[in-house]
């Protein structure tokens, strides 16, 4: 599968066979820019999105370059709770000192650096820096445990990590480099080299081996600014820029490798559908960076656009959201669905103005109806977009438009998004018709170049013909559109008949006492599985009056046995970009419901 040539470095090495392979229906778009859209009436589930404008063929450095020359005064990134408001010259000049710095510590072109903490302005620092420096950012959650960070570095070898002093990742950075003295020689962490702390102490002493991040920004010389002049120069818009982890319940995650190419668009034909071209944009996004969300749609898609984005707090804090909207008079606002809900319903909401919004994005999560209308209800909002994607295509590969019917918005997850493809296809890789469930395939511009270092788990993400598998049930309309109806590996199966929890928790969200609700499959001795229901409710509802409204409207093998409450004081399980985790949540009801766990294999 690779192509091993010595006349590339490292990284282009690993991934050149990717680019032969599967970068094939990009040319093949590019080729075709100068066509006009297709309207269609779909009969076979296949939708191409819109194939003008091109595609970009820049890099991220060169972006950042531009658009400080485009508009140097204006503001492009605040940060309320770092004090801290940058013109697009002055993060230009942050970027190129920081770059600097960077390389100025031995790193050469294709290293990784990872990055590992929540919301800050030296994390899109350290994004832009590598990038423009040939460097490889890597995301680390923050909140991996100790053996999930020893993995992260000894997987895609980072030679400088950068990290919170928070205490959490503090402590558990002791675990893995006690005293924060790398060792010589071994066997655990071989590459690290650095680790950079961001402090704001300016008079404290690192520890250790250890440097303080406002060091980087003042340690370097000529010799690295000529270091940086050509490494900019060589870089690409094919080269890998950036490895995000996806978070799975089996094994060890794995290291989605995006390029310059893959995440920059994504961004730019997003801003696009979004308005962000037409209008001067200030966006919110509480959302985390070290997630596509947060990094590509955030970040980049601001910079690509020449807008301004507000990140108000290091994690998600619905009043702090709040207030940045009120304070910085915000256009568009980011969140997942539960993000939304804590906002409206937080009981200082009527303190702030959120009258300024224009419109938001909501996705990572089912978007139900209800939610919807209330949010623009009281945000005061126009638009609601919603989309689709995964880490594996930079996110995006779906998104409603401004203006679609509100129908769009509520029970589908959007088209195809600029220079991409997607179908619905069967266990045989062939194409159904539409209103037919199947995987949701994907290919173009936004797919990754592959996993890194790992190319049996790469060959099963593609298709023999070039399509990622997304693992994700849909069902695309005739226009186009297309839903997702479920996980394939999230599937119930419930006396032999397939059961979708999207289906069942779309409809208890109808029910006018339900503010949220969650489906999952647990074990049952003559059935195989049955069905769950975690929920919150706004108001007091009977478990046998939720049952009966399930029945009412669904079929009888989709109304739930299980009722798990979770009142306004708890939260779902969640991950840190506010994504619920159905797996602990299945772990959990073994144990309140005290059921066997002797078949519980199929949700591990």
């Amino acid at each position: 599968m690779y192509t091993y040539a010595k006349s590339l470095p490292p990284s282009s090495r690993i991934f050149s066979g990717f680019r032969k392979r599967f970068f094939t229906s990009t040319s093949t778009l590019l080729q075709q820019s100068t066509k006009k859209p297709e309207t269609l009436t779909c009969t076979l589930s296949h939708v191409r999105g819109p194939s003008t404008p091109p595609l970009l063929t820049k890099t991220i450095g060169q972006i950042v370059d531009e658009q400080a020359e485009r508009r140097p005064d204006d503001i492009v990134f605040v940060v309320p709770f770092q004090n801290t408001r940058k013109t697009y010259a002055q993060f230009k000049a942050d970027v190129d000192a920081t770059a600097a710095g960077l390389l100025h510590l031995g790193l050469q072109k294709g290293d990784r650096v990872g990055i590992w903490g929540p919301n800050s302005y030296e994390w899109l620092l350290t994004q832009y820096a590598t990038a423009k420096a040939g460097l490889i950012m890597v995301n680390v959650n923050p909140q991996y445990k100790a053996h999930e960070l020893e993995y992260c570095l000894k997987k895609v070898q980072i030679k400088v990590l950068i990290g919170a002093t928070t205490k959490e990742c503090l402590d558990v950075l002791d675990k893995v480099v006690p005293n924060l003295v790398i060792p010589k020689k071994s066997s655990k962490i071989p590459d690290l080299e650095t680790v950079v702390l961001i402090s704001d102490n300016k008079n404290q002493t690192p520890a250790g081996d250890s440097r303080f991040f406002h060091e980087i920004l003042q340690d370097y010389g000529r010799e690295d600014l000529s270091k940086l002049e050509r490494n900019a120069k060589q870089v690409t818009p094919n080269d890998p820029v950036n490895i995000q982890f996806t978070s799975g319940t089996t094994g060890n995650p794995k290291g989605a490798t995006l390029s310059h190419q893959n995440i920059l668009n994504n961004g730019y034909f997003g801003g696009i559908t979004l308005g962000f071209d037409k209008e001067k944009t200030i966006l919110c996004s509480p959302v985390p960076l070290y997630h596509c969300f947060g990094c590509v749609l955030g970040s980049l898609m601001t910079v690509v656009h020449g807008s301004t984005l507000v990140i108000p707090a290091p994690r998600f804090d619905a009043e702090a959201t709040l207030k940045a909207i009120d304070g910085e008079k915000c256009t568009f606002l980011y969140g997942v669905p539960t993000m939304y809900t804590d906002q409206i319903y937080h009981p200082n909401f009527a303190k702030y103005n959120t009258k300024t919004l224009r419109g938001g994005f909501m996705s990572g999560a089912p978007c139900p109806v209800e939610l919807v209308r209330t949010v623009k209800q009281k945000l005061g909002m126009r638009d609601i977009i919603v989309g689709y994607g995964m880490t594996e295509t930079s996110p995006l590969v779906l998104l409603s438009k401004l203006g679609d019917p509100e129908e769009c918005c509520t029970q589908t997850v959007g088209t195809a998004l600029h220079h991409t493809e997607v179908r619905i296809a069967n266990e045989t890789d062939q194409v159904v018709p539409v209103g037919t469930r199947g995987e949701v395939q994907v290919k173009g511009f936004p797919v990754m170049l592959g996993y890194w270092q790992d190319e049996s788990k790469t060959n099963e993400f593609f298709t023999p013909t070039g399509w990622a598998r997304t693992g994700d049930i849909g069902i695309m309309q005739e226009n186009g559109y297309g839903k997702i109806v479920g996980r394939m590996k999230d599937t119930i199966i419930r006396g032999g008949e397939n059961v979708f929890p999207a289906e069942i928790e779309n409809c208890l969200h109808e029910h006018p006492a339900v503010a949220e609700v969650y489906i999952v499959g647990v074990p049952d001795r003559r059935l195989g599985e049955e069905i769950c229901c975690w929920i919150r409710l706004k108001k007091e509802v009977s478990e046998e009056e939720l049952k009966k409204f399930c029945r009412d409207n669904l079929a009888r093998f989709k109304v739930p046995k299980y009722f798990v409450y979770v009142d306004s004081k708890q939260s779902f399980p969640l991950t840190v970009t506010g994504k619920v985790q159905k797996f602990k949540m299945r772990e959990q009801s073994l144990k309140l419901l005290k059921l066997d766990d002797d078949k519980m294999e199929y949700a591990l």
